[in-house]
């Protein structure tokens, strides 16, 4: 079997393994899509303490059920699926609460167990979400990142129905994020990125406005294009001191900061700015199951494809993609990769 496997800072490599052994209540995947997340870019780079080498990474993916445990019910092989690849423990404080995102006992598929660069890959039974054979593998490979963006988004907009709204950011959450809030209702959208290439993405696909940092009083712009309402949603999806500061100086008194990006941990923010304004800034990790489960309808509906932002490379080019990806050389939002047949 074949997996794409990250050995050390910046390297990863194809490596040749046995077939993974299912548990009892397990179900063996063979992958027809994966995606490259952006979490995935921090571990490559070794910035990420959950993500040790050697590891095979990847948890957006879909595939073709080869085989079921002994103890598993409902599913067959052959069967198309996506997984959600967050478990958690079922008993603690957060899970009773529904906070199945928040479990201090969570395993996610490609970070506490191998993952999906790879030809196999075993995941719990409870994770399978059967998919229509129609589905495009690669579009549902997208129900991973879509639900990130879809929790995200709604409790953004949950107190300002027809927001008028900016998302920073113009990579896959970003992106999501954009096409999210136009399907919730948002009256306008406006999307930041200094990748001027990226941009173009939202542009096409209908955005209000799309604008770069790099141009001179780039937020008297952004005031400017959204007009007397001004903004009561901000989305940044990048997560560094530049775009956090920006949210907070665009936001409307009493409007909402969703942070979802993680680019770094230690920020100033004008706390009496927020205090006096009474701005709400919120904070999203992840999902929880109603999330992954609408997302993925969303797809099903094609509400939301990858088409235009997107491409697919095969496996054995994974290194050359996170390279690419680091280095600002993609034009796409989106890699998927796929095993060589």
């Amino acid at each position: 079997m074949k997996s794409l496997v990250w050995t050390r800072p910046e390297m990863m490599e194809i490596q040749e393994g046995v077939e993974p052994v299912m548990a009892e209540e397990e179900v063996l995947l063979k992958v027809d899509a994966v995606g490259i997340c952006g979490s995935e870019l921090e571990g490559y780079l070794g910035h990420n303490s959950l993500r040790v080498p050697p590891l095979v990474m990847g948890h957006e993916f879909s595939g073709t059920i080869a085989g079921v445990g002994s103890r598993v019910q409902g599913l067959k092989t052959g069967q198309k699926a996506v997984v959600n690849p967050l478990s958690s423990c079922g008993r603690c404080n957060s899970c009773r609460k529904g906070l199945v995102q928040l479990c201090k006992e969570r395993s996610i598929v490609g970070i506490h167990r191998p993952g999906a660069f790879a030809e196999y890959v075993n995941v719990p039974a409870a994770s399978i979400h059967i998919i229509p054979e129609t589905l495009n593998p690669f579009r549902a490979s997208l129900t991973e990142p879509l639900a990130c963006s879809l929790r995200a988004v709604r409790r953004a907009m949950a107190d300002h129905p027809f927001a008028n709204v900016v998302v920073i950011g113009a990579g896959t959450i970003g992106l999501l994020s954009f096409l999210v809030a136009r399907i919730l209702g948002a009256s306008r959208v406006v999307v930041v990125d200094m990748n001027e290439a990226r941009l173009q993405t939202p542009k096409r696909l209908g955005a209000y406005g799309t604008i770069s940092p790099a141009e001179p009083g780039y937020i008297g712009k952004i005031r400017d294009a959204m007009g007397p309402s001004g903004i009561d949603v901000v989305i940044d999806a990048v997560g560094y001191q530049p775009t956090r500061s920006a949210a907070i100086e665009l936001v409307n008194p009493g409007g909402t900061v969703m942070n979802i990006g993680l680019g770094i941990d230690q920020t100033q923010l004008p706390v009496n700015v927020c205090i006096r304004s009474e701005i709400s800034i919120l904070h999203s990790f992840c999902y929880q199951a109603q999330d992954f489960h609408d997302a993925l309808q969303l797809l099903v509906n094609g509400q939301i494809d990858e088409t235009g932002w997107s491409e697919i490379r095969p496996l054995h080019e994974g290194n050359q993609a996170f390279q690419d990806l680091l280095q600002g050389s993609v034009r796409n939002a989106k890699i998927f990769l796929k095993v060589e047949e």
